[in-house]
């Protein structure tokens, strides 16, 4: 999948990570917050029935025959205790001294900034409870009374609320983490789709669509598309000038050398010396070597060239060999030998056409370089379950039965081929074009007669 590529993390990952750790940053601000608010609003309308129920009390406060009394409203308590079931304490101060209540109950001391009405959390008799504590001042012939009223309730039906309100806080937290969970997964996959999307578009492309690309991406995708682009535009370029190289130099190298042969066959029929025209047939066969070698080493090069940018079309076997034998025939016919093709109609292949009539020339060159004088090269068409086979049959020497294994490898010549010109390049064509297809090469040895057998294996359409 990843070809080789040197991969760090992964950006939908570290996205999707990043999205839940906010998410659950957000969720559990979303919780606090929530369980903040619920317990000021909880504190807050506890303290105004508080409150409320202080000051009715302190209102029923009064001066009779010099003395101080306090007639407790029935609705002063009633409204704490229809509230909740929570117990409700209260005693009242007069000058400091008690006179009705709780006597134990403490008075809440006002600090700094409040108001007549102070409010504190305690504990009393081992529960918790909220307290207010409010003072009255009255007037009396003996000089002013200070009346203090303490009011206070357990804290039971509070923290029952709380913890109520704290489960539904934790599942709303807990939901709003799944749903930004969800979201930030869906965030992650479309954030990273755009470069997707651009990596199916390139892939998708032929070996030999090099356009610049098209598709739509984000603004930070920008900079990638344009140096992509301007890779493409190099690389099309430089394949452009490596094929007009190949062509140019296959020129320049087989022009000179046929030229030099040509001039050594027309010495070789002027000199009557035996000594001096065994130089020149010595010269003539290192020419035919240098040209041999020369030819194969560029239809090689071309080869290696063509295989990564196969111009594909669909292909009929018989035609093309038909094709090639056309253009070897005067040749072999130079040797005294004949190129025959059999077969029937094959079905399609798809493939490069030039690269395959290259590595059938090249067979048949050696097939009719190692085939007697008078003797046919057969090239047979056929058809094997989902294979087209092109085979191509001379009567020569054969393959050794150690070489053939290693025939395939460059520059690789097998002991029944040392006397002959060659490169060892042949069968190393073959076998680069036919697997470029997605077939294979066969070598063996003829069995009923003389010669070698070469088999091209391609996939039909």
């Amino acid at each position: 999948m990843n070809s080789g590529a040197n991969i760090s993390g992964s950006i939908r990952r570290r996205l999707t990570l990043q999205l839940l750790g906010i998410a659950a940053v957000l969720a559990a601000l979303l919780f606090v917050m929530v369980m903040t608010y619920a317990k000021q609003v909880a504190e807050e309308s506890q303290d105004n029935i508080l409150s409320a129920s202080a000051t009715s009390i302190l209102d029923s406060a009064a001066i009779q025959s010099g003395e101080v009394t306090v007639d407790i409203p029935y609705s002063a308590l009633s409204m704490l205790g229809n509230v909740s079931d929570d117990r409700v304490f209260y005693r009242v101060v007069v000058n400091g001294k008690y006179l009705t209540g709780y006597e134990s109950l403490p008075i809440a001391k006002a600090s700094k900034g409040q108001d007549s009405h102070r409010f504190i959390t305690s504990h009393y008799l081992g529960e918790s409870i909220r307290m207010v504590s409010a003072t009255r001042r009255l007037s009396n012939a003996s000089g002013p009374v200070e009346v203090t009223v303490s009011v206070a309730q357990t804290l039971k039906r509070q923290r029952e609320t709380l913890e109520r309100i704290s489960a539904n806080a934790a599942y709303l937290g807990f939901g709003f983490f799944i749903a930004a969970a969800v979201l930030g997964v869906l965030t992650a996959q479309s954030a990273v789709r755009p470069v997707q999307t651009l990596a199916n578009s390139v892939s998708k492309r032929g070996p030999q669509d090099l356009r610049a690309v098209q598709a739509p991406v984000p603004g930070e995708m920008a900079p990638l598309v344009v140096a992509l682009n301007r890779f493409m535009a190099r690389l099309k370029k430089s394949l452009t000038r490596s094929e007009e190289f190949i062509a140019e130099a296959a020129h320049r190298i087989r022009t000179p050398l046929a030229v030099l042969r040509t001039q050594a066959e027309i010495a070789l029929r002027r000199v009557e010396r035996p000594e001096n025209r065994a130089a020149l047939k010595e010269m003539i066969r290192a020419i035919d070597e240098s040209s041999r070698a020369a030819g194969q080493l560029l239809d090689h090069a071309m080869v290696s060239f063509r295989t990564d940018h196969l111009e594909v079309k669909d292909i009929n076997l018989l035609d093309l060999a038909e094709e090639t034998l056309e253009r070897l025939r005067p040749l072999a016919e130079m040797q005294d030998k004949t190129l025959s093709l059999h077969g029937d109609e094959p079905p399609p292949i798809s493939g490069d056409a030039i690269l395959i009539q290259n590595a059938l020339s090249n067979i048949l060159d050696n097939a009719i370089k190692y085939a007697p004088k008078g003797e046919d090269v057969q090239v047979i068409v056929t058809h094997e379950d989902d294979w087209v086979v092109l085979s191509v049959y001379d009567q020569g020497p054969g393959f050794a039965p150690e070489d053939i294994d290693q025939l395939t490898e460059r520059f690789s010549r097998g002991k029944n081929a040392e006397d002959t010109v060659g490169s060892g390049l042949g069968l190393t064509i073959a076998e680069e074009v036919t697997q470029a297809h997605g077939g294979h090469l066969k070598l063996s040895n003829r069995t009923n007669v003389r010669g070698a057998c070469v088999s091209f294996y391609f996939p039909q359409s």
